[in-house]
């Protein structure tokens, strides 16, 4: 039997970053790592009911998601994550 290796989290997610203002509305003023960043995004979503019913990995931006995304009404939770990595500072 093969022991299974535990995957290690990869130093730069780990990393704390500072939102800017946009961002910051969503996850809080504090440098968190982006592991938590997307873990808050995602709350956020969830609370507010911004996933597609349709189409779960669409997510559609309310007014304080659209300043994160770049203006866009609606975003793949792939383009989610490449979009929110603009807001983020060392």
């Amino acid at each position: 039997m093969a022991q299974e290796k535990k995957r290690k989290p990869n130093p730069a997610f780990m990393k704390p970053m500072r939102p800017d203002d946009a961002l910051a509305k969503v996850v809080g003023p504090e440098p968190k790592p982006r592991t938590e960043v997307t873990k808050k995004l995602w709350d956020y979503i969830k609370k507010n009911k911004l996933q597609d019913p349709t189409n779960k990995r669409m997510i559609v931006a309310d007014a304080t998601l659209k300043a994160v995304f770049g203006g866009k009404a609606a975003v793949n939770m792939f383009e989610m994550t490449k979009l929110v990595n603009k807001h983020l500072k060392k």
